[in-house]
């Protein structure tokens, strides 16, 4: 899927996100009437036990927590030639209003290293602080929008600093790209001995005309030993089991994995910000839940 450049270390090989257009299965499910993302009570689904969650709830203008959530800090393109630097600045990522808010900001800033960048932005992690093998994990998101703007709610294997990227697995809750307003992606990624990755993937779309920045939506997977199910709010959109894996590929979702949200700016897939994209764009998290299964 790309070649890696000579040097670059296990730990930052492993943060590359896939490019999303090579994937191998493609499922559209178009004209969904969706019943919507509405305010969700706390209560676990039925089978489902909560085991962790973030409701947002600190003071506006506050961090996120830092018992649950750490940083992606850095601006090296992310293997997608992305354009933003990822900050832990409260400019990028603050609590308000009850939401966790990551913003992606047109603005001069300059690294460490001394690098100049256009655009700033956050990412998230749970990584070293929490993480899971299979149940349901869902997010009540409000997208941002504009060509050039992903976001995404994705997980890694736990195991990917000794292991490495795509040996740890990649699980894609919910990726969009500015000029497909209405398309969610869901996806897996894994290793192959035959290709560079092994890849299914599935889209749900909203109704014509209808886009995911307009409103809160659950982005959501249900995952046991055998099977990952996508869901856009009430709506199971795919399933994805080992006997469809592609062959050469191997199954790796078998192992916990931690939780990252982020906003990229520019990339190979949803390319370059344009006149079009009007700036600050931000991801509003109303939560984040893990359920397990109750035996």
């Amino acid at each position: 899927m790309r070649s890696w450049m000579q040097g670059v270390n296990l730990l930052q090989a492993a943060r590359v996100r896939p490019r999303a257009r090579h994937y191998t299965l493609l499922l559209v499910a178009v004209g969904l009437l969706s019943q919507g993302g509405g305010a969700q009570k706390k209560g676990a689904p039925e089978g489902y036990t909560l085991v962790w969650s973030d409701e947002f709830n600190g003071k506006d203008g506050s961090l996120p927590d830092a018992k649950k959530w750490t940083y992606d800090i850095g601006g090296n393109g992310w293997g997608n030639h992305e354009l933003e630097y990822y900050t832990s600045r409260a400019e990028n990522a603050r609590i308000e209003d009850g939401k966790l808010v990551i913003t992606a900001r047109e603005e001069a800033y300059t690294g460490p290293d001394g690098a100049k960048f256009n655009y700033t932005s956050a990412r998230l992690k749970t990584q070293g602080l929490f993480s899971q093998a299979y149940g349901r994990f869902e997010a009540r998101i409000k997208l941002p929008a504009g060509q050039g703007i992903w976001p995404a709610f994705w997980m890694l294997g736990e195991n990917f600093k000794s292991v490495g990227w795509p040996k740890c697995g990649e699980i894609d809750i919910m990726e969009n790209v500015g000029k497909e307003p209405g398309i969610n992606h869901g996806s897996l990624h894994g290793p192959s001995s035959t290709n560079p990755t092994s890849d299914m993937t599935a889209t749900i779309a909203l109704p014509a005309g209808q886009k995911l920045s307009d409103d809160f939506h659950v982005y959501a997977i249900e995952w046991e030993p055998d099977a990952v199910r996508f869901y856009l709010d009430a709506n199971l959109y795919a399933t994805f089991t080992p006997s469809q894996w592609p062959a050469g590929g191997t199954w790796v979702f078998n192992h916990p994995f931690f939780i990252i949200l982020n906003v990229a700016v520019g990339g190979d897939w949803p390319g370059s910000p344009d006149g079009t994209t009007v700036f600050p764009q931000a991801m509003q998290v109303d939560y984040v839940r893990v359920y397990k299964r109750k035996t």
